[in-house]
């Protein structure tokens, strides 16, 4: 029914519509930023219960018995070796600057809709794969090949002793470490000597379990599983390596977070000298003011965000037609 307008009455104007704020995901910028406000809050609350609560234990005749009996490391077998050789030091870095692109890679290749360029092998044009999943997995075999280097070094120079457990007190002396680390009363040990226990069996997991895992994991989502063994398949379902690989890279994610925050906190400059320079003494007071190792970390993270800054398709896209076909959107 058109509506009727009488005369010298104006004609009001239809109101605007409402316009939609703008959401990240599922929420609004402001409802992100409440959310997080009240989880820090929760977070901080449990954080500082936490602290008491392990402080109040080991201020008890049996806490101080138990740290007393397992301080939090025990002594590496003999003939174990001291301090950490060059070689560790520079597949430290390429183990993290290869992880620094897997774990961005890996995320965008799950957030992805629109690729703006695809790799195709010459020899199977009709196997197309986004830029951005090549580049992942050509730095998984990057990442694999320094792994390999890595574990047979540290077999074949006995440095294997320092992050595989070789006794069964490493499980008491870990909650002993975790507890010390809870409290905020930190354990003190020279990791140019020995690690604690809780370290060992951190990096024990993140070597032979975690990194593992998210090769078969990746293996089974690749290009490179033969896709017509249906037993094989059968056996081993895409939807079981679906579940294990985003996992695992979350808790490299965790990792990394913990680990730098802690060599930060725990005597940045000597730590950086063992991990960077190759610097450290029996002495845990030696290398605390050398500031060798904070340099060539420092150079480290330049080379990382060089390398963040060309990851971009310009760049690799020249790179991945030498391995085969690239077509850009």
């Amino acid at each position: 029914m058109p509506r009727t307008v009488w005369p010298g009455v104006a004609a009001s104007a239809p109101r605007p519509a409402k316009a939609e704020p703008q959401r990240i995901g599922p929420y609004t910028p402001l409802q992100w930023l409440g959310s997080t406000v009240v989880l820090g809050v929760f977070a901080l609350a449990l954080a500082g219960i936490a602290v008491l609560l392990a402080r109040f234990v080991l201020a008890l005749e049996p806490g101080r018995d138990f740290l007393a009996a397992f301080p939090g490391e025990y002594p590496l077998p003999e003939g174990a070796p001291v301090g950490l050789p060059v070689w560790l030091n520079w597949s430290h870095f390429l183990n993290s600057f290869f992880l620094l692109f897997i774990i961005r890679t890996g995320w965008q290749v799950r957030r992805e809709k629109r690729p703006s360029a695809f790799w195709s092998p010459r020899k199977n044009k009709k196997r197309r794969i986004s830029l951005t999943l090549w580049f992942h997995q050509a730095v998984d075999i990057l990442w694999i090949a320094n792994g390999v280097v890595f574990v047979v070094l540290l077999f074949a120079t006995g440095q294997w002793m320092r992050i595989v457990p070789t006794s069964w007190e490493v499980f008491p002396n870990a909650l002993s470490a975790a507890l010390q680390y809870v409290s905020l009363d930190w354990p003190t040990e020279n990791g140019w000597v020995n690690y604690n226990s809780l370290q060992q069996l951190s990096y024990f997991a993140i070597t032979f379990v975690a990194a593992p895992l998210a090769i078969l994991s990746g293996v089974r989502l690749s290009g490179v599983w033969p896709k017509d063994a249906a037993r094989l398949n059968r056996l081993y379902p895409v939807e079981w390596a679906r579940k294990v690989h985003f996992p695992t890279m979350l808790f490299f994610v965790a990792f990394i977070v913990v680990h730098v925050g802690l060599v930060l906190a725990t005597g940045a400059l000597r730590n950086l000298n063992h991990m960077y320079a190759a610097r450290g003494a029996v002495d845990p007071d030696a290398f605390t003011s050398d500031p060798t190792g904070l340099l060539i970390f420092a150079a480290s993270l330049l080379v990382m965000a060089a390398g963040w800054v060309a990851a971009r398709p310009r760049v690799l896209a020249p790179i991945a037609r030498l391995f085969g076909d690239v077509k850009m959107r």
